[in-house]
């Protein structure tokens, strides 16, 4: 066990580093209010950022519970800008997927928020990110998987709008990378790619799986015929056999 990884764990919950962590916006625009009020996810369970951290569920029952019962509120921001709040949290609760939250941009007072709503209802933001501290012992190293950081307690800061979330933006220049060195993505990288940039689980597995031998480096397979050259054919056929 990396005992200077765990060292730089908790300092982090000693107040010396505040972290983030990004996550695809799944907002309909259609369900952008003309208020401004929104809901999604601020954070997804299982998902290893580009730091190697995965929030577990129940990461953020204590911190929230702790921060309501000394009435303060977690910020809603314009891209972890503190100087830039932009609305509120009406609501945030864990579910099975996540860290579920509902807010609601403050668009007649802050000029900001008019625009990150608009932005909103264009589908031109990316994603919200987290804004954290790690609390003592709060994250756990995984056993199966090196590198990989397990949140089990986080202290939530701020939840961020932000443009283009970091999670994402790694995996695409990771790909990026991968081609430019020369090599062609595995069907799991691209079908990984798809999902990223807002393709459905089940679209991107086609997607890929479709592209899997271009992928694989493997030729070109002859097209199959159409239903129509099918029937031209076994009509020719048909007629060829009866002339002999």
């Amino acid at each position: 066990m990396n005992l200077s990884r765990i060292l730089t764990k908790d300092a982090e919950s000693a107040g010396f580093a505040c972290k983030t962590l990004d996550f695809p916006l799944e907002i309909e625009t259609k369900d952008v209010s003309a208020a401004g009020e929104f809901e999604g996810y601020a954070s997804v369970w299982n998902v290893v950022d580009q730091g190697g951290d995965s929030v577990q569920p129940g990461a953020f029952i204590e911190g929230l519970s702790r921060a309501k019962s000394e009435r303060r509120l977690i910020p809603m921001l314009w891209q972890h800008d503190r100087r830039e709040p932009i609305g509120i949290w009406t609501d945030m609760a864990e579910d099975t997927k996540g860290l579920y939250v509902k807010g609601r941009l403050l668009i007649d007072v802050d000029p900001l928020a008019k625009r990150a709503h608009g932005l909103l209802q264009a589908g031109a933001l990316g994603g919200m990110s987290i804004g954290y501290r790690i609390p003592m012992g709060g994250a756990e190293e995984d056993s199966k998987r090196r590198g990989v950081w397990l949140l089990k307690k986080i202290d939530l800061i701020e939840v961020s709008l932000v443009t283009l979330p970091m999670l994402t933006q790694a995996k695409v220049t990771a790909v990026k990378n991968i081609i430019e060195s020369g090599r062609v993505p595995t069907v799991r990288e691209f079908e990984g790619l798809l999902r990223d940039v807002g393709f459905s689980n089940a679209k991107a597995a086609a997607m890929a799986t479709a592209c899997k031998s271009q992928l694989r480096g493997e030729p070109d397979e002859a097209p199959q015929p159409t239903a129509l050259e099918r029937f031209e054919q076994s009509f020719l056929a048909a007629r060829s056999g009866r002339s002999n």
